[in-house]
């Protein structure tokens, strides 16, 4: 991360700090402190004030709205954590493993309200816009994650409904983060669109490069488990792409391998049919389709090309990662 990234990084590190919570009740508050201290990237309030910094020298009226984003993330976090029973995030406890369950669902939708009370702060006319956006974009979060969800038991799903449901639960945030810090900025609708379709159509980029990076990275530099998706029988897009690809033998022999119990053949046995078909090529060809159409978004802001090089060097450090 650049010394400008840093910049931001720690105005939002700052603005987390100083985010005031009462004591009581303890089993309220202390979890959503708690999930608000264990770190991360904090890319999607990062991208509230670079947005509002492209259109006003000063980036501190966006402050309330970075940080509404960043505790409407940990909010998803801190319910997506039960859903998939994940026993660790970022390398900790989850709040429902430290805690139980209940508390961690209150404390979830406590940093939802807190979000909407930092937003609620700027005057009527900016509030009612950012609410408006924020509220459609919460929606579509919901629906993404409920796709996600029915995916799992449904046997037939299209590229296009994937697609669809990775623009929803990952894409549509660092949109709305982008869009947000424009419109706190002063930005006019037309480049409060675009930057809301450059952050969309990033994030899809970003997540398809995260399917691919689960089956062929280094495992050391990734972080997470390689071959991970097939072993859990995930819908990805590489998956959905060999089954769409397959001859009637590949087909069988895919959803037979499902019930394979040894990880490492299933691994082996899905990556082999993977390089018959070609779908690592298949799946950057679409991950740089996404990322060609975010980089056009931007090139349309009426701005100059020194303004818009901040978001193309984070856009470019995000798809950065090692295959």
């Amino acid at each position: 991360m650049n010394n400008n990234l840093q910049r931001y990084l720690g105005v939002i590190d700052e603005s987390v700090q100083n985010f005031e919570l009462p004591k009581n009740p303890a089993h309220l508050y202390e979890p959503m402190k708690y999930i608000l201290g264990l770190g991360g990237k904090k890319i999607r309030p990062i991208l509230t004030l670079m947005a509002c910094e492209l259109f006003q020298n000063n980036f501190s009226n966006a402050k309330n709205a970075a940080l509404a984003v960043e505790l409407f993330h940990n909010f998803s976090l801190v319910h997506d954590d039960i859903m998939d029973q994940a026993p660790l995030r970022r390398g900790v406890e989850t709040v429902h493993t430290k805690w139980n369950e209940n508390i961690a669902i209150l404390s979830g939708d406590a940093l939802l309200i807190e979000s909407y009370k930092l937003l609620c702060l700027y005057d009527a006319d900016l509030s009612r816009k950012l609410l408006n956006l924020f509220n459609k974009t919460a929606t579509e979060v919901c629906e993404g994650q409920q796709n996600d969800m029915d995916f799992e038991t449904e046997q037939l799903v299209s590229i296009d409904q994937y697609l669809d449901m990775i623009r929803k639960k990952t894409a549509v945030l660092l949109g709305c983060s982008l869009k947000m810090g424009a419109i706190v900025g002063g930005a006019s609708d037309k480049d409060a669109d675009d930057l809301y379709a450059f952050g969309v159509n990033l994030g899809v980029a970003f997540q398809l490069q995260d399917d691919i990076l689960d089956v062929y990275s280094d495992q050391a530099k990734f972080g997470k488990q390689v071959g991970g998706d097939i072993i859990a029988n995930k819908k990805t897009y590489l998956l959905l792409q060999a089954i769409n690809d397959a001859n009637a033998a590949q087909r069988n022999e895919l959803e037979n391998l499902r019930i394979e119990k040894d990880a490492i053949q299933k691994v082996e046995k899905v990556m082999a049919i993977y390089k018959t078909l070609s779908i690592q090529e298949k799946a950057t060809t679409k991950m740089n389709e996404f990322y060609s159409v975010a980089m056009t978004n931007l090139n349309q802001l009426s701005l100059d090309e020194e303004k818009k090089k901040s978001l193309k060097e984070l856009a470019e450090f995000l798809m950065r990662r090692e295959i």
